[in-house]
């Protein structure tokens, strides 16, 4: 370096200066990997997203909250006449930690509140609620009492509401069906 116009330390330091200029202009650009380049993670993320979506649709494991009156068409649900197995949606679950779907049946007293909110928090994600029934819409004859709320809703996000006292087990059948189309990205969120 003794030919050069510019001493060691000069060069060191414009070396240090250039060196800091890059950094900066590329602190604020994230860099994007091209496809030759691409994490496998990333690819295996893409290609398996559909899959996802479709196991997801497709197996719904509620979990059995029957309540009051209501429970009894819930239960109903269940027979050999609905057949609600063949579309994969009878694998009650007693335990919330392998369910994603929460079906109130009842009325909803303001004791059982942190029970529900204990269960749903338990529930894997992403988890969905059916309000099934008038009681559980909007408190149904009770609506009126001091210790019954006045639906669900209060309480949990709703997803799909089920009307009728009694509500017919083909109801939730429908209900299950309209949830399908809303986890498999169908129907568009309210």
């Amino acid at each position: 370096m003794g030919d050069l116009p510019y001493s060691e330390e000069e060069f060191m330091n414009s070396k240090k200066e250039m060196d800091m200029l890059v950094a900066n202009s590329r602190a604020d650009k994230k860099i994007q990997p091209n496809a030759l380049f691409a994490n496998l993670g990333e690819v295996t993320r893409a290609l398996s997203s559909g899959t996802v979506t479709w196991a997801r649709k497709s197996s719904l494991w509620p979990l059995q909250f029957g309540l009051a009156c209501c429970a009894m068409e819930l239960m109903d649900f269940g027979s050999a006449r609905i057949d609600a197995e063949r579309n994969g949606y009878l694998m009650f679950r007693a335990t919330p930690r392998q369910c994603d779907v929460m079906i109130i049946a009842g009325w909803v007293t303001k004791a059982v509140i942190p029970e529900i909110k204990r269960l749903y928090e338990q529930m894997s994600e992403p988890r969905h609620v059916i309000a099934y029934g008038e009681c559980a819409t909007c408190g149904g004859p009770w609506f009126e009492s001091y210790n019954i709320i006045k639906g669900i809703d209060q309480v949990l996000p709703v997803d799909v509401y089920v009307a009728g006292c009694p509500p017919k087990p083909e109801n939730l059948f429908g209900a299950m069906m309209k949830l399908n189309k809303k986890v498999g990205g169908d129907i568009e969120e309210d």
